[in-house]
């Protein structure tokens, strides 16, 4: 298990061992715990998502919002090489309400890209800016990477300005970069974080998780 990591944002680590970066440890702080997904998941994401939970993932969704489909296409995720998905749950909350991922890790690039799915009761609260807090600062200050990158559907507005609110750069647009399911071929807006940005989109971040706890205190 892994708690709240490094309290310097500005630390430069080695890089880690090439096996660390597609470990999934239980990560925790910041009033939240990611842990390792899998199909023990399914139940919690068929009651809580819908049809809008899915529509701008690049790789689609399960074909019904029934236990057996998302737990076979959990299970699919996890099975993808170069990727690293963790469950997301808020302390004191019995379900999980999403999932958020290294979609793709590059050891010898020393890049990630992460890429997040919550649910519907889980958006517009705290839970975005605290999981990506855990997993920019696993990036950074565990795994010593020297690239953090998103890529965004070019029609979702929403992470688009959860995007600048972070404060990554946007860096452009790959035009019919990917696939759907359905056919669509989505146009992927790529923003990125380097570790000399690091220090503040993190305080960034934190400043965010703050206000959102003395709202919820007030």
């Amino acid at each position: 298990m892994t708690d709240l990591p490094p309290a310097d944002p500005a630390a430069r680590p080695s890089p880690a061992p090439a096996a660390e970066w597609l470990a999934a440890p239980v990560l925790r702080g910041w009033g939240l715990t990611l842990e390792p997904m899998g199909t023990r998941h399914a139940e919690d994401m068929s009651i809580g998502a819908d049809e809008q939970t899915l529509q701008f993932l690049s790789r689609g969704g399960p074909a019904t919002h029934t236990l057996e489909d998302w737990a076979t296409y959990l299970e699919g995720l996890n099975a993808l090489p170069h990727r690293v998905n963790w469950a997301v749950r808020p302390d004191g909350e019995a379900r999980v309400v999403g999932r958020i991922s290294f979609s793709e890790v590059n050891v010898a690039d020393r890049w990630v890209e992460i890429g997040t799915m919550l649910l519907p009761a889980a958006q517009g609260t705290g839970v975005n800016p605290r999981a990506k807090l855990l997993l920019l600062a696993r990036a950074f200050e565990v795994l010593g990477a020297g690239r953090v990158h998103f890529k965004v559907d070019a029609r979702n507005e929403r992470s688009l300005r959860a995007m600048t609110k972070l404060g990554a750069v946007r860096e452009g647009t790959l035009r019919r970069y990917q696939v759907r399911p359905d056919g669509y071929a989505r146009d992927s807006v790529i923003f990125s974080v380097l570790p000399e940005e690091w220090p503040e989109v993190r305080a960034r971040l934190e400043a965010r998780v703050q206000a959102d706890a003395n709202m919820k205190n007030g």
